[in-house]
Order: C-alpha cells, then sequence, then structure tokens
C-alpha cells in the first residue's frame, strides 16, 4: 500500500506553526461534520508548542472544542506538573488558554502510577473510544528528532516491533529512563499523520527517512505509513532550501 504524502514548506518555524493551524481548523471540521467529534493526538516539543499557542489565540468558534478530543501521543514518566511533562506544555500553551468550551482530554498518568502500569491505564482509556474495537484518530501530531526517532518510537527499542498494543512503557537505555508511546499500529490507523519539522540539525534524519534505505530499527519514523494521509510540515531551514 502507497501512503499518500504531501509536504508543505514554509520559510520559517512561525509561519510554519501559522499554516498547521489553519490546517488543523480545516481537519477538525471536516471530522465534526462526518463523524461527530474531532480526535487528535499532541506531540510534545518546541515546534507543537507553538501551534497550541496559536490555537490559544483563535476566535471562540474557529474550532467547536466541545466537539474535540485531545489524546497524547508521547509522554515521559513524570508526574503532570514536572517541567519536562508533555501534558503540562500542553495545558499551559493551550488548555489553560483557551475562552469558552473546553476539549475533552485524556493525558497519559504519568507521576501516578508506574511506567508500565500508566501504558495499560492509557491503553484502557484508547479501547473506551474506539468504536467497535477500532480507533481511527483523526489527526496525529508528530515530531522528530535528530535521531529519527518519533513520538518515543527511539532506534533499538523494544517498541518499534509492537503489533498487538496501542500503548506501551518503552525503556530508551540511551537515555536512561522509560518513556510512554503510542505504538506503530495506533498511529499508522489514524486519518491524518502530521509531522512538524524545524531547523537544519533535522536534515540528517529527513534523509534518512525519505531516503531509499530501510531500517525502521535505526530510523523509527520509517514506521509511519498511515492508511490515511502523510503530512511533512517543513521550514525552510529542515528542508535544506
Amino acid at each position: 500500500m502507497t501512503t499518500e504524502t504531501e509536504t508543505i514548506i514554509l520559510p520559517d518555524s512561525e509561519s510554519m506553526a501559522l499554516k498547521a493551524r489553519e490546517w488543523l481548523i480545516e481537519r477538525c471540521r471536516e471530522a465534526i461534520l462526518a463523524r461527530g467529534q474531532c480526535i487528535v493526538a499532541l506531540s510534545g516539543g518546541s515546534t507543537p508548542k507553538r501551534l497550541y499557542e496559536l490555537l490559544a489565540e483563535l476566535p471562540v468558534n474557529a474550532i467547536d472544542w466541545s466537539k474535540v478530543v485531545l489524546l497524547w501521543g508521547d509522554e515521559r514518566d513524570v508526574g503532570e506538573e514536572h517541567p519536562d511533562s508533555n501534558f503540562r506544555m500542553v495545558r499551559l500553551a493551550l488548555l489553560d488558554r483557551l475562552q469558552g468550551v473546553s476539549p475533552k482530554f485524556f493525558p497519559i498518568p504519568c507521576g501516578k502510577m508506574t511506567a508500565s502500569q500508566a501504558a495499560d491505564d492509557y491503553e484502557k482509556t484508547l479501547r473506551r473510544l474506539a468504536v467497535d474495537g477500532n480507533l481511527k484518530i483523526d489527526v496525529v501530531f508528530l515530531g522528530l528528532g535528530d535521531d529519527a526517532h518519533t513520538a518515543s518510537l527511539f532506534p533499538e527499542t523494544s517498541a518499534l516491533t509492537v503489533k498487538d498494543r496501542w500503548v506501551v512503557a518503552n525503556e530508551v537505555p540511551k537515555l536512561k529512563t522509560t518513556r510512554i508511546t503510542l505504538t506503530e499500529p495506533i498511529i499508522n490507523n489514524a486519518h491524518h499523520v502530521a509531522f512538524l519539522v524545524c531547523g537544519d540539525n533535522k536534515r540528517w534524519a529527513l534523509d534518512k527517512i525519505q531516503g531509499s534505505e530501510r531500517d525502521p530499527n535505526l530510523y523509527p519514523s520509517q514506521l509511519v505509513r498511515p492508511a490515511g494521509k502523510l503530512w511533512w510540515f517543513l521550514d525552510r531551514a529542515a528542508a535544506n532550501q
């Protein structure tokens, strides 16, 4: 199966975040019209943070937040108030700043239990959102590490080969930590997957992902081949243009 792919290159990170905001508004409206809600899995990192800040600045009626469900693509094994928490970042950038109705949101319950227990708990949360056992997330946002990892799917880690789970605790020896992450099957079941990539330090990873050599164990972002559409939002520095 060939994945439909579109690449959008913007001059800088700010214009890319603005374009991604415009794109997300369209995807939310389409999903709500077609299915009554829009389920969005969020990414951590500085690039999506700016997108979330821009979303908080929208007029109240730009997105019907009452029909939006927010999930997290991955999380560090820390509490919700820890500076490294992806949930905390989204709360400060977006949730605390929204005027009017807020979306439903389901953070990964890190800090309240072990990483393995948190993954099991989040799996149950996603299963409850599924229809007839199938969860098709409308939009999955992903970042790209300079080692070609995405979400918390790091090179040469056990989560890369998981096919029977949607969420796992993934030990990352090089970081001396364990992360909780969505897995390849649930990411690739999405209607839309969007990478947000900025900076010339990402060129190597982009070259590896989009090149002819295929080795997802070394370049995990190669695993991302959604049944829906794959989008690349790049700034000019990342795209080497």
